[in-house]
C-alpha cells in the first residue's frame, strides 16, 4: 500500500516525554499530526504515546476516540456544522479536532457521560495558545446536546451525498465505487469502512500447529476461533494488547488479516525454490512464504523504506525464519543500487541477486489501500484520485521490472489491498498485452473450499463484497511460458 510520511515526523512535543497525558489530549495530538503528516494512524499513535506516562485505561480510550473520529469524521463535521456559527472548514486544526473528539464521545460513546466529554473539552481548547476558544467550544457541544437530530440527506435527491454523510465516506469515493461496482454494492463497502476490524493471527507452522496455538491461547485465557477461509488463521476476542501476548513474543504467531494470508497460498512456493517478495516490508506475507517452503531455499525480499525492512527482520528473527534476504531497494529507481539491510560484506549486491532468475515472484503492489479502510480509516480522509494514479503508474513500473527476472515456466502473483479497477483488472489486462509471454491461470486450486466464493468469473481473488469479515483484497495469477 502506499506509505505517508513516516511517523517520526509526527514528534510529540519535547515537554511531553515522561509525562501523563489524559486520553482526549492524546487523542487530539495524535489526529492533529495525522492530517499535518499524513501519516499512517497507528505509527503516529504509537509514535506519540511510547515515551509517555499512559495508563491503560487512558490509553485504550485514546486509541477508540482517534479511530472513532477517523471512521466517522465527514459525519461529525456534517453534525457539528448544523449547530456551529462557523463551518468546520474554517476553524483552526486545534478547534476543530477538539469538537471531533468531544462530538464523537457525545454521538457514539453511550458510556462517557455528556457533562466530562463537555466540560474536558472546554479545559483542553482553554490551555490551547492563542485566541480562547472556549466559550465557542462549549456553546457549540451544548447546542449538538440539546438541538434534534437533523434528518440525514435524502438518498432519492442525492444517493451520493446521501451515503456520504451516513457512512462518512468522501464523495468522489461514493461516486467511484457507484460508477464501478452499482448503489448497492457501493453502500455496502461504504458500511464496510465503518467495521472495526477483527483480531486475526497467523499460525507459524515452522514452530506449531493451529491446535496447538489455539490450546496454548485457551490455557492462558483467551477465546479463539478458527477462521473460515485460512487454514492457518485464528481470531481472538478480548485479548487486549496483542503486543503482550506470549505466543506472539514466542514467535508462535504473525497478527495479519485473513485475507492477507490467502495471498502467499495463490503462489504456491515449494521447499528449495528461489523467490521473490518485490515489496516485502513488514514482512507478513514474506514469513509465510518462509513457512509453505518449510525454510528452504532463498526469498530475497525488497523494499524501499529502510524502517519497514527493519521490522521484517525483526519478525523473521522472531519467527525462526533464516532463509529471507532483505534488501534496501526501490524497483521503480533505475540507478541499480540497493544493499543488504544487515550491511554484511558477504551479502551479495541486489544486481547480483537479481540476475539470477526466479521460480516464483510475489508482487502485493504499493496502491491506494482504499480496500482497508476499516483499519486505517484515515484513508478516508486522506486518499484522493490522485491516488489511485500515482499507485497504478508504480504498480505498472514494479510488474514491467519484475517480468524479465522470472524463469520460463515460473508464477507470478499480483496483489493489492485495493479493488479499484485501474489497480486491479486494468493493470493486469494492460500487463498481459504488453508481455504476451505471460497467461492467465485460475486461483481456485489454490483457494480452500471454503473461499471459493470469493472468486471472480475471470479467476481473480477479490475478498470485498462478503460476508467473511476480512479486508478488501484483490489478487491474481500469472505463469510466464515455457
Amino acid at each position: 500500500m502506499a506509505k505517508p510520511k513516516p511517523a517520526s515526523s509526527a514528534n510529540p512535543p519535547a515537554s511531553s516525554t515522561g509525562r501523563s497525558w489524559g486520553a482526549r489530549k492524546i487523542a487530539a495530538a495524535t489526529l492533529q499530526t495525522i492530517e499535518r503528516t499524513r501519516a499512517f494512524s497507528d505509527d503516529v499513535f504509537d509514535h506519540l504515546t511510547k515515551d509517555l506516562d499512559v495508563s491503560e485505561r487512558d490509553r485504550h480510550l485514546a486509541f477508540e476516540l482517534v479511530y472513532g473520529v477517523l471512521r466517522h469524521y465527514l459525519t461529525l463535521d456534517w453534525r457539528l456544522d448544523q449547530v456551529s456559527r462557523k463551518p468546520m472548514v474554517r476553524l483552526p486544526l486545534t478547534v476543530a479536532t477538539t469538537l471531533r473528539v468531544a462530538a464523537y464521545q457525545l454521538l457514539y460513546l453511550d458510556r462517557i457521560p455528556a457533562s466530562a466529554a463537555v466540560n474536558e473539552a472546554v479545559q483542553l481548547i482553554r490551555k490551547q495558545p492563542g485566541h480562547n476558544w472556549s466559550g465557542f467550544v462549549n456553546a457549540v457541544l451544548r447546542n449538538l446536546l440539546r438541538q434534534p437530530v437533523p434528518p440525514m440527506p435524502d438518498p432519492a435527491v442525492d444517493a451520493t451525498r446521501s451515503l456520504s454523510v451516513q457512512y462518512a465516506c468522501p464523495p468522489w469515493l461514493v461516486e467511484r465505487w457507484r460508477r464501478s461496482f452499482g448503489l448497492a454494492q457501493a453502500e455496502r463497502l461504504c458500511q464496510q469502512s465503518l467495521d472495526i476490524p477483527p483480531l486475526t493471527i497467523r499460525t507459524n507452522s515452522l514452530r506449531c500447529s493451529r491446535p496447538a496455538l489455539l490450546a496454548r491461547l485457551q490455557s492462558e485465557g483467551i477465546l479463539a476461533q478458527a477462521t473460515t477461509v485460512s487454514p492457518a488463521g485464528l481470531t481472538l476476542d478480548k485479548c487486549g494488547n496483542p503486543g503482550q501476548l506470549s505466543t506472539l513474543k514466542d514467535g508462535w504467531c504473525y497478527v495479519e488479516d485473513e485475507a492477507a494470508q490467502l495471498i502467499p497460498l495463490l503462489l504456491d512456493p515449494q521447499p528449495g525454490d528461489r523467490v521473490l517478495d518485490a515489496c516485502a516490508a513488514p514482512g507478513g506475507k514474506t514469513s509465510h512464504l518462509a513457512q509453505l517452503m518449510k525454510n528452504q531455499g532463498t526469498i530475497v525480499a525488497l523494499d524501499r523504506h529502510q524502517g519497514r525492512l527493519d521490522r521484517l527482520l525483526s519478525n523473521c528473527a522472531r519467527l525462526g525464519i533464516f532463509i529471507v534476504q532483505p534488501f534496501h531497494y526501490d524497483l521503480t529507481d533505475h540507478s541499480g543500487t540497493g544493499q543488504a539491510t544487515d550491511s554484511s560484506t558477504t551479502h551479495p549486491t541486489v544486481p547480483t541477486m537479481l540476475a539470477q532468475p526466479f521460480d516464483r515472484i510475489l508482487v502485493d503492489a504499493p496502491c491506494s489501500a482504499l480496500g482497508i479502510l476499516r483499519r486505517h480509516p484515515e484513508g478516508k480522509l486522506l486518499k484522493t484520485l490522485s491516488t489511485i494514479q500515482q499507485a497504478q503508474a508504480i504498480q505498472r513500473e514494479i510488474l514491467d521490472r519484475v517480468c524479465d527476472l522470472l524463469r520460463p515456466g515460473g508464477i507470478l502473483v499480483y496483489s493489492a489491498c485495493s479493488i479499484e479497477p485501474e489497480e486491479t483488472t486494468e493493470i493486469l489486462s494492460g500487463f498481459c498485452q504488453q508481455h504476451p509471454e505471460f497467461y492467465q491461470e485460475s486461483v481456485t486450486p489454490w483457494v480452500p473450499a471454503a473461499g471459493q466464493s470469493l472468486i471472480t468469473d475471470p479467476g481473480h481473488l477479490c475478498t470485498a463484497f462478503q460476508t467473511l469479515n476480512m479486508d478488501g483484497f484483490f489478487a491474481c495469477r500469472l505463469k510466464k511460458s515455457e
